[in-house]
């Protein structure tokens, strides 16, 4: 709050940020102080799911002006490495990121950014909209990287937000059918609700007895499994459903070590890939928005004023709800 306006660098925006989303990995940094290498060690701002209005542009900036309104992606390489000339600037180990120590993140009123990672919105998309790009992005991701196509045959683990994500945009690039698990009935109910085609509630059953059921919903095991709780037996329980010659790609992140069933994805040429954020997403993103061929609206089901946001945070802990909105502008009076 009584930090000064940052001024824009040359090729830079300062923003005044209307609406950042909260993460499970804001909420871990809030908690915990660290996720895996990254620790914090001094204090730093959260937020990355963001979106705000241009109000000062740098002299090298030509393709947005002061009230223009825009999506922001929090990582933004800070050299040309060989990562970026591959194309796959989100694995450059120098990459800054928004709330990823030591980098401050965008949940404040004023903000400034990289102008060529800031992205104009159509009229038609809200700031609301733009903000869930970020978790959007990596449900594009992941599809991308787990191969979704026309007739495809998915299994989603977890339906948390990402989950979520992975369900529209697996259903957006051709799923014939998708199931999705869950702990939560309520949040399976969600998914139902924007495209889900079966929904299982897991209570006890063994990773092999979810994978079963996983076969029978769908009449046959799926091609591709997008695993996003990083829970050890939901990672074994992904490599069991998972038809041979099929794809596990793993969002979730959990513990550094896990006991998974390898030989058995092995010998079944079962391809295990990672995703590490996401990249070259923004545009597709929003072209989906614009065209109301994707609807990430019924994600967000709680909104806090920046003043509370300590309220926010511990309704997202609590795990209410799917996305916690924070609202930044206080002139902004929409419902």
């Amino acid at each position: 709050e009584n930090r000064p306006v940052p001024e824009p660098g040359p090729n830079e925006v300062l923003l005044r940020m209307h609406s950042v989303g909260i993460c499970g990995s804001d909420v871990h940094y809030w908690q915990h102080g660290r996720i895996g290498d990254f620790v914090v060690k001094e204090p730093m701002v959260l937020g990355h799911e963001a979106s705000g209005t241009v109000v000062k542009v740098g002299p090298g900036v030509t393709h947005l002006k002061p009230g223009d309104r825009v999506a922001i992606e929090p990582g933004v390489p800070r050299e040309v490495d060989e990562f970026c000339k591959a194309g796959r600037y989100n694995l450059s180990p120098t990459i800054f990121f928004c709330a990823t120590p030591p980098d401050d993140g965008n949940l404040c009123r004023y903000y400034k950014h990289s102008a060529s990672y800031c992205y104009k919105l159509p009229d038609n998309v809200t700031f609301e909209e733009g903000a869930l790009i970020e978790p959007l992005s990596v449900g594009i991701h992941a599809c991308r990287r787990a191969g979704v196509t026309l007739g495809s045959k998915v299994f989603v683990s977890g339906s948390g937000p990402i989950g979520l994500v992975n369900v529209l945009v697996a259903k957006m690039m051709g799923a014939a059918a998708v199931v999705i698990t869950d702990l939560s009935a309520s949040r399976l109910q969600k998914a139902k609700e924007i495209g889900a085609d079966f929904t299982i509630q897991v209570k006890n059953e063994t990773p092999q007895e979810v994978a079963s059921k996983v076969e029978s919903l769908l009449g046959c095991m799926p091609e591709i499994t997008v695993e996003c709780t990083g829970v050890q037996a939901c990672i074994q329980a992904g490599i069991y459903a998972t038809r041979s010659g099929g794809t596990l790609v793993l969002v979730g992140l959990g513990p550094e070590m896990v006991t998974v069933p390898i030989v058995n994805a092995a010998v079944r040429e079962v391809d295990i890939r990672g995703i590490f954020r996401y990249c070259n997403t923004w545009p597709v993103a929003i072209a989906l928005l614009a065209s109301k061929r994707i609807n990430v609206k019924p994600l967000v089901t709680h909104r806090f004023p920046l003043e509370k946001a300590l309220e926010a945070f511990e309704t997202t802990k609590r795990g209410e709800g799917v996305k916690v909105m924070l609202k930044c502008d206080p002139t902004d009076q929409s419902p």
